[in-house]
């Protein structure tokens, strides 16, 4: 039977779950999203729109009543509205599986109760908390926000005594952790998905190239032995498995200098480390997440060509209207999010660039080079 599908966020991960879920009139006959910017980038591709912040008791209510079944594509929504709106409609991820990955020092306390390996991590509670926490991780260390930070953002790097205050001032009385900082040789991550009937299956592993603490690039598969990829693969299906929420789950990890895989962050969500799977795989990052919230069986994960995603970003030097961005080599898929400002390394859309007959990841960042000057947003006057 057919759905109304509610989304959480409307931005480009709502656009693409509500493009995926145009293609499935059978099992979804209507998208609504709950969004706070008007015209949000799933608005422009039909769906309704609730204009209201993510964590508007009145607006998720509304939307409750409205769908039959919600999802997210940010996990900044209140978990615990939305556990008392599951009466009107099926939710997923759950609201209990939100409230645990949202928090990060709940996500890493459960990943090590559940034998998941993660970097060694306090809660910090005090300026006294921090620095004796610094005197057991030594430097550098990682400060983060417990909630609401992503991106890069809700992260200090605090790598001498001098920067102690410094760190502990940035926040502004958040709730945060420390974290021992991993000295990895890569970053990697893993789609993954698990459906309401508890089928679980996992993306290959992808590298991830970041810059300014923003995701650049994303490359299908990583460059790294099967062994470890294997290993890391792995590692998602367990974390999939007791977590229990239905849907797909970004799962960021570190490859370390003897490649054990330590996990870093999941969020609950379609993730930008696979968008390289609408043109990749068999079976989109998107789709994949409609089928496991609607209960249907996975697709197939299957890489079926060698992918590099970029990321395309606003200048970090000018704000405003910016002139359109056109890419018509062969092999290049590009996207724009319909954001007609931008901002400072916004994320303004992607492309995939995607193998031709044999080509090697090592041709595909040869032409990843000669393309990247063609993407730099510039001021419409």
């Amino acid at each position: 039977m057919s759905k109304i599908l509610g989304i959480i966020g409307g931005g480009q991960l709502g656009m693409m779950i509500a493009e995926a879920a145009k293609k499935m009139p059978e099992q979804v006959t209507k998208i609504i999203v709950l969004d706070p910017t008007k015209n949000c980038p799933a608005a422009q591709v039909g769906a309704e729109q609730i204009i209201a912040d993510f964590k508007d008791k009145n607006a998720i209510e509304e939307l409750a009543s409205k769908s039959d079944i919600i999802t997210y594509e940010i996990e900044s929504g209140d978990s615990d509205v939305l556990k008392s709106v599951e009466k009107d409609a099926e939710i997923n991820p759950s609201p209990e599986t939100l409230r645990i990955i949202q928090d990060k020092f709940l996500q890493k306390s459960f990943l090590k109760e559940n034998n998941i390996p993660v970097p060694e991590f306090i809660e910090i509670s005090s300026f006294g908390d921090l620095e004796e926490g610094l005197k057991k991780f030594g430097f550098p260390a990682l400060l983060k926000a417990r909630r609401d930070a992503y991106d890069g953002r809700g992260n200090f790097k605090i790598d001498s005594p001098e920067q102690t205050r410094t760190g502990f001032d940035y926040f502004k009385g958040q709730k945060l952790m420390l974290e021992k900082f991993v000295p990895f040789k890569m970053e990697v991550s893993v789609i993954a998905a698990r459906n309401t009937k508890g089928e679980i299956k996992t993306f290959p592993l992808v590298e991830n190239i970041h810059e300014d603490n923003i995701l650049r690039e994303t490359i299908a598969p990583a460059r790294i032995s099967d062994e470890v990829a294997k290993k890391a693969e792995e590692i998602a299906s367990i974390t999939m498995d007791v977590l229990k929420g239905a849907g797909v789950f970004g799962i960021e990890m570190f490859v370390t200098r003897d490649n054990q895989i330590l996990i870093n962050e999941i969020a609950p969500r379609v993730h930008n480390s696979g968008h390289h799977t609408l043109q990749s795989s068999e079976t989109s990052q998107f789709e994949q997440h409609l089928r496991a919230i609607l209960g249907l069986d996975l697709g197939s994960t299957k890489l079926v060509n060698h992918t590099i995603m970029y990321n395309v970003l606003g200048s970090k030097t000018f704000e405003g209207e910016y002139k359109p961005i056109t890419l018509s080599e062969p092999n290049i898929f590009l996207k724009m999010y319909g954001k007609s400002i931008s901002k400072p390394l916004r994320k303004l859309g992607h492309f995939n660039l995607v193998a031709e007959n044999d080509e090697t990841i090592e041709q595909l960042l040869e032409k990843l080079e000669l393309l990247k000057n063609k993407v730099v947003t510039q001021p419409v006057n």
